[in-house]
C-alpha cells in the first residue's frame, strides 16, 4: 500500500500504520466441531503440519473421532504425536484425552503404496502384476511430478469412504506451489489420457515388437524418432505400462473428479497457512483467489509464527530504544540495558513488518476471517505443545491475534 492509500490510516506508537477497519475472526471450534474434512494448505516451510495436528488433537479432545493425515517428509507429525513412525496405515495416538469420547489416528502418506492399492483394487491379478513390475510405472509411481498430491487426493476419497471418521484433517505436501495440490489430479489424469501416451498405446496393440509399423507411415516415422530420442527399451516399457493401465483410465478421471466434488462440499473446510513473510502471504493470497474462483469453502487465514509486540511495550517505539541504547553505550553505562533496548527495537521493526504485511492480505481479501499464532521459542514436538497451538488459535484478540 502506497503513503496516499494509507495516508488516513492511524498510526500506532510504534510508529507504522494500523488499519480501524474490523478483520472477522476464524472460529476454529465451530469449524472443528462440525465439518467432515479440513484442508490446510499453503506454501511450504509455513507450519502446515503442526496447525493440522494441532487442529486435529485440539477437534479429538472434544469429542471427535479424527484422522489427520499428512504427506510431510520431515516426520514432525509422528515426533510431535510421540509416535516412533507413520505410514500408510491409520495408527491411534496415545495421550489424547478421551473424556469427551473423542478419539486421534495418524497417517502419513506412501504414495506408491497408496499407488499400489490402487492398481490392485482396479484391475485383475495378472494385469496388475504385470502393471507393479513394469520399470516406468515404478518410476511414475514413486518420483513422478504430481503423483504425490494426486495419491493424497485419492487417499483422502478412500478414508471419506470408510465412514470410520467424524473428521479428516488432511496435511498437503510441501510443494513450491500450495496450488499444486488442486491441480495435480487434472495434471495426472491428463497426462496418463494424453495423446502422446494414447500413441504410444499403439505399439502394445500390435505385439509390441512392431511400433516401427504402427498406424501408417505417419505414426512410424513419430516411433523411429521418439526411440532415438528415449530409447527402444523405454519406449517399450511406455507402451507396456499404458496397455497395462488402459483399462483404469476412466477409474483414474472418475474418482479424482469425486474427490474434487468432495472438496467443495457442505462439510469441507479449507484453512490456509501461512508465515508472516511477504512471499508466504502472496502464495496465501493467490491460493484464496483460487479457492474463490472454484467455488471452494475457505474457513480462513492461519498466520503463523506471528512476532507481536504488547500493549505495555508499545510506548517505547524502535527508535526510542536505539536512541536510549546509544546514550548509554556512549556513557559506558548499563552494557545491558543497552543490550536489552537494542532486542527489543529489533522486535519492534519485526512487528511493524509483519503488521504491514498483514494489512496488505487483509486490505485484499477483506472478508477472510484470520487468526494468528505467536512464534515460539522452540519447536513443537509433543502433545503438550499441540494443546498449546490449539489454545492460541481460539483466543480472541486483534485480529485474532494470541497474546
Amino acid at each position: 500500500m502506497s503513503e496516499a492509500e494509507g495516508s488516513s490510516a492511524p498510526r500506532t506508537s510504534s510508529g507504522f500504520r494500523t488499519s480501524t477497519r474490523a478483520v472477522p475472526t476464524m472460529d476454529v471450534d465451530a469449524m472443528i466441531d462440525n465439518e467432515k474434512i479440513i484442508v490446510c494448505c499453503g506454501s511450504g516451510g509455513v507450519g502446515k503440519t503442526t496447525i493440522a495436528a494441532a487442529l486435529a488433537l485440539r477437534a479429538a479432545e472434544r469429542g471427535r473421532q479424527v484422522v489427520v493425515l499428512t504427506i510431510d517428509p520431515a516426520r514432525r507429525l509422528a515426533q510431535s504425536m510421540g509416535l516412533t513412525e507413520l505410514d500408510n496405515t491409520p495408527r491411534e495416538v496415545a495421550g489424547v484425552d478421551r473424556s469427551a469420547g473423542g478419539r486421534l489416528d495418524a497417517m502419513m502418506l506412501d504414495m506408491k503404496r497408496t499407488f499400489d492399492e490402487i492398481v490392485l483394487a482396479h484391475t485383475t491379478p495378472e494385469r496388475a502384476q504385470q502393471l507393479l513390475d513394469n520399470p516406468f510405472y515404478q518410476s511414475l509411481s514413486s518420483s513422478f511430478a504430481g503423483t504425490q498430491e494426486y495419491m493424497a487426493m485419492e487417499k483422502l476419497g478412500q478414508l471419506d469412504a470408510t465412514g470410520n471418521w467424524d473428521l479428516i484433517v488432511v496435511d498437503t505436501p510441501p510443494t513450491r506451489s500450495a496450488l499444486d495440490f488442486l491441480d495435480a489430479p487434472s495434471r495426472l489424469g491428463a497426462f496418463l489420457d494424453g495423446r502422446l501416451l494414447r500413441l504410444l498405446l499403439a505399439p502394445a496393440k500390435t505385439g509390441g515388437k512392431m511400433y516401427l509399423k504402427v498406424v501408417g507411415v505417419g505414426l512410424g516415422m513419430f516411433a523411429k524418432v521418439l526411440t532415438k530420442i528415449v530409447g527402444a527399451q523405454l519406449l517399450a516399457d511406455v507402451s507396456q505400462f499404458v496397455a497395462a493401465l488402459e483399462t483404469m483410465f476412466g477409474g483414474f478421471r472418475q474418482r479424482a473428479e469425486q474427490t474434487y466434488q468432495l472438496l467443495g462440499a457442505p462439510g469441507t473446510s479449507f484453512v490456509v497457512v501461512a508465515a508472516p513473510e511477504a512471499a508466504a502471504l502472496r502464495e496465501a493470497s493467490y491460493f484464496v483467489d483460487r479457492l474463490d474462483a472454484d467455488g471452494m469453502p475457505l474457513a480462513g487465514l492461519v498466520i503463523n509464527r506471528v512476532h507481536p509486540t504488547s500493549a505495555g511495550a508499545r510506548g517505547l517505539t524502535a527508535e526510542r530504544s536505539l536512541a536510549a541504547a546509544e546514550t548509554l553505550t556512549e556513557h559506558e553505562e548499563h552494557p545491558l540495558v543497552a543490550a536489552v533496548l537494542r532486542v527489543h527495537a529489533e522486535r519492534m521493526r519485526i512487528s511493524a513488518r509483519e503488521e504491514r504485511l498483514r494489512e496488505r492480505f487483509t486490505s485484499a481479501h477483506p472478508d477472510t476471517p484470520v487468526a494468528e499464532v505467536d512464534a515460539l521459542a522452540g519447536d513443537v514436538h509433543d502433545l503438550a505443545g499441540l494443546r498449546d497451538v490449539g489454545a492460541a488459535l481460539v483466543r480472541e484478540g486483534v485480529l485474532g491475534r494470541v497474546g
